[in-house]
């Protein structure tokens, strides 16, 4: 899982910052000379820089991704944003499924002891989440996945998922069938729900 640590203190500047990335075009390099050209001048300001590498915007020499070129298309923007942000913050998402500012005080906590931060600190890493989460759609984004491929030949492969090893029975399946089959687990701990769809999958996928 992850939590990114990145904050900035300007956080009322996310979402201009955000537009900047939208209006403009892909840099070779994101650089503080860049932030300084889109007004951004402030010495915090540069903070904005490792929080668009804690997001996957860009690498770690400041280059932008192909998530970064994604997010300037304003019909998907939010919801490349939103990806982002799931992955960068999975294990908020540990906490509550979809995360509003009544949970602030366990994400702070969290925060907290995942990062070894002091109160101004976490409450600042805190901050910084809602003011990317206000500007993304969280609810399209697939919340996991996994793949399982079934063979065509007649034998006995076992998957693992989360520690956890599924044994699945190809005996009766055709040696011309191959499937693909998607996934969408829902965010939980509790073994027991993934247990069940496996055993529902072996049921109604193997004679």
């Amino acid at each position: 899982m992850a939590l990114a640590n990145a904050y900035v203190l300007p956080t009322n500047r996310i979402p201009d910052l955000l537009r900047k990335i939208q209006d403009g075009q892909v840099p070779a390099r994101f650089t503080i000379q860049l932030l300084k050209d889109w007004g951004f001048t402030s010495t915090n300001d540069r903070a904005f820089i490792p929080l668009l590498k804690a997001i996957g915007f860009l690498t770690a020499d400041g280059t932008p991704t192909q998530r970064y070129s994604e997010y300037r298309d304003h019909s998907q923007s939010k919801q490349v944003l939103g990806q982002a942000i799931r992955e960068a913050y999975s294990d908020i998402f540990l906490i509550k499924e979809h995360p509003t500012t009544a949970d602030r005080s366990a994400i702070e906590g969290k925060f907290k002891s995942y990062h070894n931060a002091s109160d101004n600190i976490a409450a600042l890493m805190t901050r910084t989440f809602f003011g990317l989460l206000s500007q993304a759609d969280i609810s399209a984004v697939p919340r996991q996945s996994i793949r399982i491929e079934l063979p065509p030949e007649n034998d006995v492969r076992e998957e693992a998922f989360q520690g956890e090893s599924v044994a699945k029975s190809m005996s009766s399946l055709s040696r011309s069938l191959h499937y693909n089959i998607q996934i969408h687990l829902p965010a939980t701990k509790d073994v027991e729900v993934y247990n069940s769809i496996f055993k529902s999958l072996k049921e109604h996928l193997v004679d």
